[in-house]
């Protein structure tokens, strides 16, 4: 009996994680411009795996796979933000301008104050 839930809750944790994959790499699509596509990829792309990668840990029962496999999850959780938030922000320093219908741009205020000049080109 332990087996069969041990099986279903595998599956249901490949399957949501793959969902997440799936949503990530549709956001990555259709979203409008490099902001929003990384938040996407960065947020929806690290449960997805995070979530595939825990499903492994409960399906082995070595301790060598369990301890990659959350090993890895932390490598993800720590990682994935800070890369995200800074690739956004040199983009934002290169010129890429945000999408039409965002409602805040908290880093232009920054320039202004600054007096950096341009808040972007339109790349």
């Amino acid at each position: 009996m332990t087996e069969l839930l041990q099986n279903l809750l595998v599956g249901s944790m490949m399957l949501l994680g793959a969902f997440f994959a799936l949503t990530a790499a549709i956001g990555v699509l259709r979203l409008p411009e490099l902001y929003t596509r990384m938040h996407a990829a960065s947020k929806a792309g690290v449960v997805g795996s995070g979530l595939l990668l825990l499903a492994l840990a409960l399906f082995q029962h070595d301790l060598s796979t369990v301890t990659r496999a959350v090993a890895a999850i932390v490598f993800l959780l720590l990682t994935a933000p800070i890369s995200a938030h800074l690739l956004a922000k040199a983009a934002y320093g290169t010129g890429y301008r945000l999408w039409s219908g965002s409602v805040l741009d908290e880093m232009g205020k920054e320039r202004t104050r600054k007096g950096d000049g341009q808040a972007g080109s339109s790349r």
